[in-house]
């Protein structure tokens, strides 16, 4: 079980990137995404995006990310461009009940130190997105982009156009 925790999501601001990094977990192997601020509308988006595409990935806004943070019971990893290096903490990091941390504004000091691992993919600013698409993809060693969900809508490989096939026609 993988679980992405959003910190700081400010719903005027950051609506399309907490959305991208939601549907960013879904898609390469997380379970479930966790927002520290309450927002019904990224929810009716993602579980639309779920509906349709298919899986069992779910969403809860408004959690106390510290209580969260305190009360994890599992390896906590918090992606930042000030942590160890990608290739030599991924070893060192279980996939059991992973709490995957993911910043929006600037990210408390003490997240720091109540996660069990700060990790750096790369040490220049980047997007949030970016950071989690290259960990999930490390840490579930491809296996997400192997997996298929079965939803009413699926995506066929197509060299020269769109082939999405609704199970409802």
């Amino acid at each position: 079980m993988i679980t992405v925790l959003r910190l700081g999501h400010r719903p005027a601001r950051d609506k399309r990137v907490t959305t991208h990094v939601a549907l960013t977990a879904r898609a390469l192997g997380a379970d479930a995404i966790l927002v520290s601020t309450r927002d019904r509308a990224l929810e009716r988006t993602v579980r639309n995006v779920v509906e349709r595409f298919g899986g069992s990935f779910t969403i809860t806004t408004g959690i106390p990310w510290r209580r969260t943070l305190k009360e994890w019971n599992g390896p906590k990893v918090h992606l930042t461009m000030y942590g160890l290096p990608l290739d030599k903490a991924t070893p060192r990091i279980g996939r059991d009940n992973l709490l995957v941390v993911v910043g929006a504004e600037k990210v408390p000091r003490d997240v720091y130190d109540l996660v069990d691992f700060n990790v750096a993919v790369g040490n220049q600013p980047h997007s949030e997105v970016a950071a989690l698409a290259i960990f999930l993809d490390r840490i579930t060693l491809g296996e997400s982009l192997q997996r298929e969900a079965v939803g009413r809508l699926r995506i066929r490989p197509n060299p020269r156009g769109k082939s999405v096939i609704d199970s409802r026609t």
